[in-house]
């Protein structure tokens, strides 16, 4: 890779997902014909891919993805949709077509920690 050369994001969809995705959007969250103007899509997905890459607090995301509070809301609202579950789908699929998904292979993932009222 010469100097020149610059990797992409791990937050911004690429146009060729995008173009996938964006039907989703429209289908199961369609602008309002009144009030004000949502917030853009793709930039709120950005935030929202920030924020899951990172961890870091809602608060801190870099201001060039938009309002916090806008995301935050876009978030709950997606998921309330279904939006995100139909976009999972189509990134499997997507997947699938480029033949990297392992039906064989399963893995689980979770997490551990100190029971704060006790139990047994």
């Amino acid at each position: 890779m010469n100097k020149q050369e610059t990797l992409g994001t791990i937050w911004e969809v690429p146009d060729e997902l995008w173009e996938r995705i964006e039907p989703i959007i429209l289908e199961r969250d369609p602008s309002k014909p009144k009030g004000r103007r949502r917030a853009d899509p793709r930039l709120m997905l950005n935030g929202i891919i920030f924020h899951l890459r990172s961890g870091c607090q809602w608060n801190r995301l870099p201001k060039e993805l938009g309002d916090d509070s806008t995301i935050h809301r876009t978030l709950q609202r997606w998921v309330e949709l279904g939006v995100l579950s139909r976009m999972w789908a189509v990134l499997v699929e997507v997947c699938e077509e480029l033949d990297n998904v392992d039906w064989e292979w399963q893995s689980a993932d979770g997490a551990m920690g100190k029971a704060r009222f006790g139990g047994t």
